[in-house]
């Protein structure tokens, strides 16, 4: 039997999610109006994370600071981010999307696979895919996409097709009318360097990187990622749609500045405020990490970033943070303006074997116990060696 699978998306989600909220509270609907949400209405610095459809024709972008998008239109709508609210948006869509299969793949707090396969009772996939896209509208107020293909990839590639509040179709016998014209970029997993290094070497559309030889691609992207463009970019993807939760690969944080830092002590800080919350987040979920990584924003958006393998695996603060800290050093000159600081670990295990050394810090104790006393006031974490 021949794969059905649809691919549900919000449209602009957290924009429509707080609109909901407003049109319920008696206020206007922000959808109809040039319109963004951001984490401050009143810091310009802040950034957008997500914007009305009337919004991004008149230039407005994700990511984008408010400074730039109010240059861009004046008379923009700034509304702050409701996060708990967004997760009970999420939990009701991904309710009803999962009394259509009980197999679904949560993809993000916005959007997920659901494998259909025989589920369609003999209707079109389309007719079961509107009803639908029709009952998230009904019962919680904002629109979707949802997008039907024979795998994974194929769904999620047709429903970024026009939007909003559409059924689309991509089916393996339609790629190469529907497919292989668009731009490269368009590609899923295709990002704006490997756009750039594609479109600099003459593949232009997806039909082009489809034509191209995987041999031809390794000197490109390298022979792993070749391997994958070349079946995605022929419509081909054998990957399940996975109903369970896959393990945390990592974690991070990160911290924007409200204005730009240049104080080391002040970096610094922030660098701890981060370390503390990674740290904390894999002893609550009983991880150790093998890999640090850290990176700093410079205030013209340029990034900076390097990375560490620790001789065993750690949960504890200090050696995270100690990390971050050599790696900032390496990076950063100590004086040009930062706007963003980040610090992430990875490569996470359960393994809590720890190799004894004679001559381990004399202060692990005290970082150990220092940790403790921070989780007790920030969320309880069962310890192995209690």
């Amino acid at each position: 039997m021949s794969r059905t699978i649809f691919h549900i998306d919000v449209n602009s989600a957290f924009l429509s999610w707080s609109a909901v909220k407003m049109v319920m509270e008696g206020k206007p609907d922000i959808r109809l109006v040039p319109s963004v949400v951001s984490g401050d209405p009143n810091d310009r610095r802040s950034i957008i994370t997500a914007a009305s459809i009337p919004a991004k024709k008149l230039g407005v972008k994700i990511a984008q600071p408010v400074s730039m998008a109010l240059r861009t239109c004046p008379d923009l709508v700034i509304v702050r981010g409701d996060w708990e609210w967004y997760r009970q948006c999420s939990h009701g869509f991904i309710d009803i999307c999962r009394s259509y299969s009980p197999v679904l793949q949560q993809f993000s707090i916005d959007e997920c696979f659901i494998d259909m396969t025989g589920r369609c009772d003999g209707e079109d996939p389309v007719t079961v895919a509107t009803r639908l896209k029709d009952e998230i509208k009904g019962r919680l107020g904002f629109t979707v996409n949802v997008g039907i293909g024979s795998n994974k990839l194929l769904a999620k590639m047709a429903s970024d097709f026009e939007k909003p509040d559409k059924v689309h179709t991509l089916w393996s016998g339609e790629v190469p009318e529907k497919m292989w014209p668009l731009e490269v970029r368009d590609l899923l997993w295709v990002g704006k360097k490997t756009a750039e290094r594609l479109t600099a070497y003459g593949i232009h559309t997806i039909g082009d990187l489809a034509a191209m030889p995987p041999g031809r691609l390794v000197r490109l992207v390298g022979p792993k990622f070749a391997a994958q463009l070349h079946e995605n970019a022929n419509g081909r993807d054998d990957s399940p749609v996975e109903t369970e939760i896959p393990e945390a690969k990592s974690c991070s944080a990160e911290r924007t500045f409200s204005e730009d830092l240049t104080d080391p002590k002040d970096i610094d800080r922030a660098l701890f405020n981060v370390a503390c919350i990674v740290a904390h987040r894999i002893r609550r979920d009983r991880f150790r990490a093998s890999t640090v990584s850290m990176f700093i924003k410079y205030n013209d958006f340029s990034v900076a970033q390097k990375q560490c393998t620790l001789d065993q695996p750690t949960d504890v603060t200090a050696i995270i943070l100690n990390e971050a800290r050599r790696m900032l050093a390496e990076v950063w000159d100590g004086a040009s303006p930062l706007r963003q600081v980040g610090l992430g670990v990875s490569k996470l295990t359960h393994d809590f074997y720890e190799q004894m050394s004679l001559f381990e810090d004399p202060r692990m104790e005290y970082y150990r116990d220092w940790d403790r006393k921070y989780d007790a006031e920030h969320g309880s974490v069962r310890y192995f060696r209690d």
